[in-house]
């Protein structure tokens, strides 16, 4: 076995709709094509040895151990790969589930897909998978030291790749309500919506967050003299940056017990609490002064109760959690350190921020805790005896939460929300030593000790005991309260024929309303009147730069088969879809072998339509009329024919339609009828000689119109956008050059040749043809792009393109040739394989009046080869 090839997928794709995370994987099985497991000695037992889990796998049959019974019964290596690579991200803690197998084109050769939930994890659990079962086949085993390394080598993936807690409880909360994030590439931040609505986060800070309140909390003891003089009760205390001043300060402070601390720390580092001698005052200082950016330190009173965590967010108190340090309770019986063994036992304590919990850890400072309480690893404490490991209440050193909301005193709550606000804090956890959190601080003599900016959301959404809060949901309803949207219109294109000029159109006609429309096509990302990428930007990574840029208020994305196969989409629906066309073209590549499966892969788009959108489909199209009976939201289809029956029913229905009706372009709606323009009045269609365009004007009116495009806004769009080489390159784009013209298109397939036909023919006087094609098409498609060009040309050149794609020197112009000759034995065609050789044939020896006909290769060379020749 052998892996030939490993696509990531990221959206929905060919494969799922509603699983987009799939690894596909290209796998050669070699000598055990057609092999069954059952005819393979050893292997099913071998099997269920190394991975017993396996019998949770239903499979076909449909209940637990189903997969199971394929293997003993009979079933090919692809597929017990594809259960295998689950199985193994499985045990590595992901939850995963979604697969498929199915022959590839070539013999032997089968993709195997799966899902994952980090693609780093995902790819190695497909290699992982192929190892596992080729051991099996030849060994009749997989070494158990080998199965573990794998399974820690995946949670060690899961682990760096998996969000923080807090980032989690936010991004978690923004998928049930149907909000679209996406990762950042700096400084770990997270983008929530789409566009001109979407909004930034890194971990608990915000848009929002005020980077003067963020500093102010930095400050602990600006925080405190700030609060201090708003009337806040505050701690007694003082900053020193010498040891020599230690003394001096606790006698300020009035005398022990105190806390030492790092003027700027975080998450209890450096802390010392309850220091009760000058002995332990010295080691504190040395801890919170290495702790420390500014080797400052906070001296300061220390007040008995216990921590508290407030919660505010926009300024109202949201969650509230008692905070324990790490301790173990005794039972007569064992040790501390056995006791903190049997904790860290909980299955709800992990490594770092992974659990709920975090394990306790046996270092300096535990043991220094508990020789203050007068305690020894060694030592038996007594039932029910609470002993602590830590003196600070920090989740990350082994600390446990509960939760405390329902009994906040309410002129607490009010203390908490003004304190938010003084700070200016959009997000504040605020630190509260009392020792009852449901009286009045003043009547319990306690204090704040913190106000933290990006606070952990881990002790309110999932505290150890107590009711979880939605926390995240707080913050979500801070960022887009009630009817505020997170997403902006987005329309996709796709189609085998005309994508480009229907985008442009369409981004165009979209631009009539005012808004920043940021668009994708095959020569370009652009925003606004600007072009941002030069190139073919038709895959997801180029639709995720407009989905990402703050100031696109519409996206219109071109969107082509290639990034379809290779990634997915880059969104997870749109509110318009629109498929054009489905013709055979790259059939044969990235194993699309029919025009049936090349439909399905145009699909995708119709299929993501959000169900309060559109799929915009054209009805003259068999397989694309076809995709309907799978689409969510609503249909509005664009026809040629105004008596097509399939419309007319729709129409019927007082559903919407876009039609070619009497010479007009025309939109049919609730039992109402839009005649727009004239075709030959818009530019696009070449005075109404160019069908195809026509049909193209008539997806992007719809699409349009269906996103509630005013009907003037349209037709100012359809009168005002003029095709041309700078607009719409290599698109129908007409050059006058005196004694005849020249027209550059970019048809490259069967039905491209067709719909350039539907305007040829229409030519009055000599066609001319300077033709080619792509080196990677099908031989039956270059011959028939030959008698397409007998039948469209009184005249032909045939060229070939620089880049042959594999093919021998004048090998497609020989195909090409057997078409004409099929199609017109005595037809007037010449080999001159130079692309710019032709092309000046071509024009100079056009009969006067005549048309030059060029679909190149290389589009601005042919464009910049003609207009040399204008008058």
């Amino acid at each position: 076995m052998k892996i030939l090839k490993t696509l990531t997928l990221r959206g929905p794709n060919y494969w799922s709709i509603h699983h987009p995370k799939l690894i596909v994987m290209r796998l050669d099985l070699g000598n055990l094509d057609e092999r069954y497991s059952n005819d393979i000695d050893g292997f099913y037992d071998g099997l269920i040895r190394t991975l017993p889990s396996l019998v949770e796998h239903y499979c076909s049959p449909g209940h637990r151990g189903g997969f199971l019974e394929r293997v003993q019964k009979g079933t090919l290596m692809g597929h017990i790969v594809e259960h295998v690579a689950l199985e193994l991200q499985e045990l590595a803690g992901m939850t995963v589930g979604f697969g498929r197998t199915r022959q590839a084109s070539d013999r032997g050769v089968y993709n195997v897909v799966f899902e994952y939930l980090d693609e780093q994890a995902g790819r190695y659990a497909g290699r992982a998978a192929v190892r596992l079962c080729r051991s099996i086949v030849e060994t009749g085993s997989y070494p158990s030291e080998e199965l573990r390394q794998d399974i820690d080598d995946l949670k060690d993936l899961w682990g760096t790749a998996a969000l923080g807690p807090s980032t989690e409880t936010i991004v978690a909360e923004a998928k049930k309500r149907g909000i679209p994030w996406s990762y950042l590439a700096a400084r770990a931040m997270i983008q929530l919506g789409y566009g001109v609505h979407s909004k930034r986060i890194q971990a608990t800070l915000s848009d929002y967050s005020s980077i003067l309140g963020v500093e102010l909390a930095c400050d602990k003891e600006g925080t405190k003299r700030t609060l201090q003089d708003a009337g806040i009760p505050v701690p007694r205390g003082t900053v020193i940056n010498y040891f020599e001043d230690l003394e001096d300060a606790i006698a300020d402070v009035g005398s022990y017990p105190i806390v030492i601390k790092p003027l700027d720390g975080n998450h209890g580092r450096g802390i010392t609490i309850n220091i009760t001698s000058w002995e332990e005052a010295q080691a504190a200082y040395d801890l919170a002064s290495e702790a420390a950016k500014t080797r400052a330190v906070i001296v300061e009173r220390y007040y008995q109760g216990n921590d508290h965590r407030i919660l505010v967010v926009n300024g109202k108190v949201i969650a509230v959690a008692e905070r324990v340090p790490a301790h173990v309770v005794g039972d007569d019986r064992a040790t501390i350190e056995e006791l903190i063994e049997r904790t860290n036992c909980d299955p709800r304590r992990g490594e770092g921020h992974d659990n709920v919990l975090t394990k306790i850890k046996l270092d300096a400072t535990a043991q220094k805790v508990l020789a203050k309480q007068g305690y020894e690893l060694r030592s038996i404490p007594q039932d029910g005896e609470r002993v602590y490991l830590r003196a600070t209440a920090n989740l990350s050193t082994g600390g446990s939460a509960i939760d405390r909301t329902d009994q906040i005193h309410p002129e607490n709550v009010w203390i908490a929300e003004r304190v938010a606000r003084t700070i200016g804090l959009d997000i504040a956890g605020i630190d509260v030593v009392t020792s009852d959190i449901s009286r009045p601080l003043r009547e319990t003599d306690s204090v704040i000790v913190e106000v933290n900016a990006a606070p952990g959301f881990r002790m309110h959404a999932a505290p150890s005991t107590g009711t979880p809060r939605n926390v995240g949901g707080a913050v979500l309803d801070m960022l887009f309260p009630p009817g505020v949207p997170s997403r902006i219109p987005i329309v996709a294109i796709t189609g085998t024929n005309g994508k480009t000029t229907t985008t442009r159109l369409t981004a165009h006609i979209f631009r009539q309303t005012g808004k920043t429309v940021g668009f994708t096509t095959t020569d370009g990302i652009y925003i606004g009147e600007y072009l941002v990428e030069k190139g073919d930007t038709t895959g997801p990574q180029s639709a995720q730069v407009i989905l990402k840029d703050p100031t696109v208020e519409v996206a219109v994305l071109e969107t082509a088969r290639g990034g379809m196969l290779r990634s997915g989409l880059a969104f997870d629906q749109s509110d318009v879809g629109v498929v054009l066309n489905v013709a055979a073209d790259h059939l044969g590549v990235s194993d699309i072998d029919n025009i049936e499966q090349m439909a399905k892969v145009k699909a995708v788009v119709a299929e993501t339509t959000s169900p309060e959108g559109y799929a915009v489909l054209n009805a003259d199209d068999p397989l694309v009329r076809e995709m309907a009976k799978n689409v969510s939201g609503q249909i509005a289809y664009f026809s040629m024919d105004a008596n097509n029956p399939i419309v007319d029913e729709h129409i019927d229905e007082g559903k919407t339609a876009a039609i070619y009706k009497d010479g007009y372009l025309t939109i049919c709606s609730e039992y109402k009828t839009y005649q727009l323009e004239d075709a030959k009045n818009v530019p696009i269609t070449l005075g109404g000689m160019a069908p195809f365009m026509i049909a193209n004007a008539l997806a992007a009116c719809a699409a349009a119109f269906v996103q509630g495009v005013e009907i003037a806004e349209i037709q100012a769009g359809l009168r005002t956008f003029k095709p041309s080489a700078e607009q719409t390159p290599g698109r129908m784009n007409l050059f006058d050059l005196g004694r005849h013209h020249a027209l550059v298109d970019y048809a490259h397939n069967p039905a491209g040749y067709e719909a350039l036909g539907g305007f040829v023919q229409n030519w009055q006087g000599q066609r001319l043809g300077v033709i080619g094609a792509p080196g990677d098409r099908r031989n039956e498609d270059l011959i028939l792009l030959g008698r397409l060009s007998a039948e469209m040309f009184d005249r032909i050149l045939i060229k070939e393109d620089n880049d042959r794609r594999g093919r021998a020197s004048g090998e497609v112009a020989d195909y090409i040739v057997q078409g004409i000759k099929a199609a017109k034995p005595d037809a007037d065609y010449q080999i001159i394989l130079d692309e710019q050789e032709a092309i000046n044939t071509g024009l100079d020896t056009v009969a006067e009046g005549g048309l030059v006909v060029v679909t190149p290769e290389s589009v601005s060379g042919a464009i910049e080869l003609i207009q040399s020749h204008q008058p």
